[in-house]
């Protein structure tokens, strides 16, 4: 009987396993391949052509597409405001969502209202949102602007000045977004042991040290789960720059890398080079992934 039960089995595991295994994870494997890896291959594959999108043929030109991109004047334009939008985006969701949900946390009247309240953009189109925010923050006629004038400012003129237009368009994402690092904080916050909280307040912890000693230490995975989670969304946001400032002003002032590859591909209909900017936005967020999960790892080992 044991040479036949050997021969049934895999790593002592029945084939059966294996078969359910392969019935439950098949089809998202295959779904991974075609939609997921196959075109990451064939963006990498057209980076290395010179490529209208109108066009059938092709003209393979090995590292232009990246020799151009890395000598080009508007290059390190795009990539600070890539840097400045994704770095406030990241930095001001996780704290303002983790300041909403410490508050909304606590037994308030009307807290549930509160909190839909708060979720309810995320849900929101982007596109309807970046134009709504348009009247916001219209210099002449716009919420901003009459608020600023009540006490005697001069709005800024939002989209005409670059480094304006860029904090504005920022702060658009960050209240469609906020709703989202809200909420899992808030179900983080529900789940954390509450008998260390009072321990702490036993031993007459301050507030802050509570916080930072006991509070942040069981949010570290949560953190860690949104840190990378807002970074991948932020990077790839594209509708609520194009609604607001179409890239502008001045040519490049909101000018992300996503949008760059917008707009090489399907304005000036260089596919081969908007490939070029996609395969260097994802070694970077490659790069920047493995380093997050280094760091976490390692903090797991301590």
């Amino acid at each position: 009987m044991l040479p036949t039960a050997r021969r049934r089995s895999f790593f002592g595991r029945p084939w059966s396993d294996y078969a359910l295994f392969l019935i439950l994870l098949g089809p998202n494997l295959v779904l991974l391949a075609v939609f997921t890896y196959r075109p990451l291959v064939e963006n990498f594959q057209f980076s290395f052509y010179d490529w209208n999108l109108s066009s059938p043929t092709s003209t393979f030109i090995g590292l232009a597409n990246y020799r151009e991109w890395f000598s080009r004047d508007d290059t390190w334009t795009i990539v600070s405001n890539t840097v400045i939008f994704t770095v406030a985006a990241v930095v001001g969701s996780l704290v303002l969502g983790l300041i909403l949900a410490m508050l909304l946390d606590r037994k308030l009247r009307g807290r549930n209202f509160v909190r839909s309240a708060v979720f309810a953009p995320f849900v929101i189109s982007g596109a309807a949102i970046g134009i709504a925010f348009q009247f916001v923050f219209d210099p002449n006629f716009g919420l901003v602007q009459d608020l600023l004038q009540r006490v005697g400012l001069t709005s800024p003129d939002f989209y005409q000045d670059p480094n304006w237009a860029l904090f504005m368009v920022t702060v658009t994402y960050l209240w469609k977004n906020l709703g989202y690092t809200f909420v899992i904080y808030l179900a983080a916050l529900q789940g954390t042991r509450k008998e260390l909280m009072e321990a702490a307040e036993i031993d007459r912890a301050s507030k802050w040290t509570t916080f930072r000693k006991v509070l942040l230490p069981q949010l570290r995975p949560t953190t860690f789960f949104l840190s990378i989670t807002v970074l991948l969304n932020s990077l790839q946001v594209f509708d609520i720059i194009n609604v607001m400032t179409r890239g502008g002003p001045l040519g490049n002032g909101t000018t992300t890398m996503v949008f760059q590859v917008y707009e090489e591909t399907f304005r000036n209909f260089r596919a081969g080079y908007g490939a070029t900017v996609a395969t260097i936005m994802f070694v970077i967020l490659l790069i920047i992934t493995l380093v997050q999960v280094r760091i976490m790892d390692r903090d797991d080992q301590r």
